[in-house]
């Protein structure tokens, strides 16, 4: 897979000084990665996140590993895009059925921090809309997840979190 970090940033505003220092970093990291998305080729690599939401509200699980209330998401596989990782870990880590808000992938969100096992991870967050609200998540994954109202999930959720919360919050 071939993308530049245009193709994957294009002209994203970030929403605070934490996505501002993430968006600074990611391009940096990005520039320096034979294969950014390849989580073996490096301690560092790009990842896809979705902030899922639908009438509930927006859905979080509680981190196996970390124990954090964070967004679906996780390492993109061979052949994959950032934006199709997003849909295929929201439907793993949650069991819904999800599609990207408006029809096509939407970027509301950067972020870069510490993953687990030493990894750091350019994380990527996409808004998608979940079409039911039964949440069931796939053998092997958290259980704990759970939809939130945006009040309770911004009041739960890791702080590199919020920032993409507040961004993508329905006025």
């Amino acid at each position: 897979m071939t993308l530049s970090v245009d193709d994957l940033l294009g002209s994203h505003v970030p929403v605070d000084d934490r996505e501002a220092a993430s968006l600074a970093q990611f391009r940096v990291e990005f520039a320096r990665l034979a294969s950014p998305f390849d989580e073996h080729a490096d301690l560092t690599h790009v990842t896809g996140s979705a902030i899922v939401v639908g009438p509930g509200g927006v859905v979080l699980h509680r981190h196996k590993r970390l124990g954090i209330w964070l967004q679906p998401g996780g390492h993109i596989e061979a052949g994959e895009t950032p934006w199709q990782a997003a849909l295929r870990e929201a439907h793993e880590e949650t069991g819904l059925e999800v599609r990207h808000a408006g029809g096509a992938p939407l970027l509301v969100h950067v972020d870069v921090h510490p993953g687990p096992r030493g990894h750091t991870h350019l994380d990527l967050r996409y808004l998608l809309e979940a079409r039911s609200e039964t949440l069931a998540p796939l053998p092997g994954e958290s259980q704990a997840v759970r939809w939130f109202t945006w009040d309770d999930a911004m009041a739960v959720a890791d702080p590199g979190l919020v920032g993409a919360l507040r961004a993508v919050r329905p006025s």
